[in-house]
């Protein structure tokens, strides 16, 4: 029965160039022997099928085929299967359905081994307890995301389900669609620069535009964005274009999270270099990740951290970064020392790390040398458009969320808004509601991906709170309940014990060494956003004010927030009241920024938090601003050291008081003794009433006297024209200072020279 199914659905498959999913759901085991029955009988060839599950079943034969573990799922990103196989009955986690799905080609098998459907969202699994933070268990969990999950099957052409343990067919998934039509080779265009053949391989008009957009990088000083959705060729564009460009006797440097996502490019840049007679030896074993041609170019793969290490980026004449997503945004960042570099993406934030390309790193690019051109595809070359199993997947796991329409919030004021408490249970039972909220949430933070979806609807420390206008959601953030840890576990964390889902009394446990940081109760915002048509309005502060005033009402003792520091950030959380409390010492791996937390006390015990944690912060901070602060942006550390809620102690000697006025006013320097400089310039930075000084004149001082640079890269980096010129400067801006905060002796010291 399952044989014949499998092999009605796969043929119906391979005849509109679709894919299908069939649902095995039962008991485990009788789920893996039914998907070992469906691989047979629609004769899927082991090698052509990829296991995804966290362990094996009796009974069941997969000894051939590939394996990866959900957690590693990401390693099908950019690769091509007939068939894959996803277990879900140990844990259903949103982005290894994704990536799972994403893998499977027109013609092929999604197969689904999952509990039985009636009883699914009821069962707890192990992704539910990475939703379970203290002091919840699993039982807190909700299965919404399951319902809604079984829901979307029940509901979507293209799926068959079989109850394995009754052996039945509750529907066979047939859909009986029209023949495919074979695909008409796109006409090359008239003014190509790359040779005939390499337009010839491409498979539509989407592709040869891309192709073509690739002969920019020929010149230094072109970066493209080359984006689509998974299926639309986008690598095989990158693929061929490389092989055109090794043909020219350029170096191509091609870089992914593994050289497996990029093997599609290699393939296109081999059978083009080919097609061409320009591959120099041809035996594809002997060193697949290099292609070599007689004209001294060449094809070459290094994994990111290797491009940059060995020097293989230095060398290179044009990169091209492939499955760009999954990569982190500082390291994105390396490739644009290349000459000439490509970003090729996917579009929606299954692929991999979230939306750090598109909503941090494209800022950094616009900002760049770069003459940066964009480039999308939209028409799928895997399968066939509107395959009902691409079309299933984004509205499972609403890859294709978006706010409202910009016209209908248009005019969104904080007096024309409505503050809601949103439920879980309601934004379930309304799907426009959930699209819109979530929307938003995908669309303004690099970080939000499908897990975050059952998050949002399944963790029982997480709430949402927004803003709607005439029914719509303008406004929205999404907040975790932090704090109120048992002694226990406060010790456990104190000693070096990870504790998930309170990641401010963590890190002001472990890293600040607050053994009773854990003893208050707070709510983290882990995002917040506001749709663009209404930006700038004070929508997110209102809306900042409305879970203000419900945490007062709930006993909570503080807001937090953690984020990747920029200033614009930074001063958007100290005009709501937050003051920093920890910056981390190393990059975000997402962001690439050192992270900020601040807080929001609420009651005399978070105050009483924020306060010593804030004395702590400024005591330490100058001697992590010479260390591992070095190379952080000096706006960054003169907005959050703006945003401090105490000032840093003044308590400079009568020598001390000497020094910095010789130096300000008279013969003296700065360098004779330096930390007095510092910590007068500390005093300055938090003083809130303190505005003497510009900002290129703060930017000086932190560059030049906090962090220690040298002379020479402070000069350049401030537009000085010569070290003369920026040490003067630097003698000048205390001035001021000295002015404001020296006492009698150093007023004394100034009068002698002014």
């Amino acid at each position: 029965m399952i044989a014949d199914l499998a092999a009605a659905l796969r043929d119906e498959a391979r005849r509109a160039n679709e894919r299908r999913l069939l649902v095995l759901a039962g008991e485990r085991e009788a789920s893996y022997r039914a998907a070992t029955d469906a691989l047979d009988g629609a004769g899927v060839p082991a090698s052509e099928t990829t296991i995804v599950a966290t362990k094996a079943a009796n009974g069941a034969d997969f000894r051939d085929c590939e394996r990866v573990t959900p957690k590693r799922a990401d390693a099908l990103l950019g690769t091509t299967r007939t068939a894959v196989v996803l277990d879900c009955h140990d844990e259903c986690r949103p982005n290894a359905l994704g990536r799972t799905v994403g893998a499977v080609d027109g013609g092929g098998l999604v197969v689904l081994c999952t509990p039985p459907l009636d009883a699914w969202p009821d069962r707890r699994d192990g992704f539910d307890e990475t939703l379970a933070v203290p002091p919840f268990d699993g039982e807190a969990v909700g299965g919404r995301f399951r319902t809604w999950l079984v829901e979307t099957l029940r509901a979507h052409p293209g799926i068959a389900i079989v109850d394995v343990d009754s052996g039945t067919i509750e529907r066979d998934g047939l859909t009986d669609p029209p023949v495919a039509t074979e695909r008409q080779p796109p006409a090359p265009p008239s003014d190509h620069s790359f040779p005939q053949a390499t337009y010839d391989a491409c498979l539509t008009a989407d592709q040869a535009d891309a192709v073509q957009v690739f002969e920019r990088l020929r010149e230094q000083g072109h970066a493209l964005v080359v984006e689509a959705d998974r299926g639309r060729g986008k690598s095989s564009a990158a693929g061929l274009a490389a092989g055109a460009l090794a043909a020219e006797g350029n170096e191509v440097l091609v870089t992914a999270p593994s050289y497996r996502s990029a093997a599609a490019v290699f393939e296109r840049a081999r059978e083009l270099l080919e097609t061409l007679d320009a591959l120099a030896g041809t035996d594809r074993d002997e060193n697949p990740q290099c292609l070599d041609t007689p004209g001294g170019g060449r094809v070459r793969f290094a994994e990111p951290a290797a491009a940059v290490e060995d020097e293989a980026l230095a060398t290179a004449d044009v990169a091209i970064v492939d499955e760009a997503a999954a990569l982190p945004v500082d390291r994105l960042a390396t490739f644009l020392d290349a000459p000439a570099v490509a970003f090729v993406t996917t579009v929606h934030g299954y692929e991999g790390a979230g939306r750090g390309f598109s909503v941090r790193f494209r800022d950094r690019l616009a900002e760049s040398a770069f003459d940066v051109t964009e480039q999308r595809l939209d028409d799928p070359i895997r399968y066939a458009a509107g395959d009902p199993i691409e079309v299933w997947l984004f509205r499972a796991l609403l890859l294709d969320a978006r706010p409202s329409v910009a016209s209908l919030v248009a005019e969104a004021t904080p007096e024309t808004v409505t503050h809601e408490r949103l439920s879980a249970d309601e934004l379930l039972a309304d799907e426009v509601e959930l699209r819109e909220a979530f929307g938003l949430l995908v669309a303004a933070h690099y970080r939000t991906e499908p897990n975050d979806l059952a998050r949002l609807l399944d963790a029982p420390n997480v709430t949402v709170h927004a803003l709607c206008h005439d029914g719509h959601v303008v406004s929205v953030a999404l907040l975790a309940r932090e704090g109120g840890l048992s002694a226990d576990l406060r010790r456990s964390v104190y000693e070096g014990n990870r504790i998930e889902g309170h990641l401010l009394p963590d890190v002001l446990t472990s890293q600040c060494r607050d053994l009773e940081a854990g003893v208050t109760t707070g709510r983290r915002v882990l995002r917040i956003a506001t749709h663009p048509a209404a930006r700038s309005r004070g929508l997110g502060s209102r809306l900042l004010d409305e879970i203000r005033s419900a945490s007062e009402d709930d006993e909570i003792d503080w807001l937090g927030v953690g984020y990747g520091a920029t200033p614009q950030l930074v001063r958007f959380w100290a005009r709501n009241g937050f003051s920093p409390v920890h910056l981390a010492i190393t990059r975000n791996d997402r962001s690439g920024e050192h992270s900020a937390l601040m807080f929001a006390p609420l009651s005399e015990s978070g105050h009483a938090l924020r306060d010593r944690h804030a004395r702590w912060f400024v005591g330490r901070i100058g001697g992590l601003l010479t260390d591992s602060l070095a190379d952080l942006d000096p706006d960054i550390v003169r907005t959050v050291m703006a945003a401090s809620a105490v000032t840093t102690p003044l308590d400079l000697s009568a020598h001390e008081w000497r020094t910095i006025a010789a130096a300000a006013y008279g013969p003296g320097l700065a360098a004779i003794d330096p930390d007095a400089f510092r910590r007068l310039a500390l005093v300055h930075l938090t003083d809130p009433e303190s505005s003497h000084l510009s900002a290129r004149e703060e930017r000086l001082v932190v560059a030049r006297i906090l962090q220690g640079r040298p002379v020479e890269r402070v000069a350049n980096d401030l537009g000085y024209v010569s070290t003369r010129e920026c040490l003067r400067a630097l003698g000048d801006a205390y001035r001021p200072l000295v002015d404001r905060y020296g006492d009698r002796v150093a007023h004394e010291e100034r009068d002698r020279y002014d």
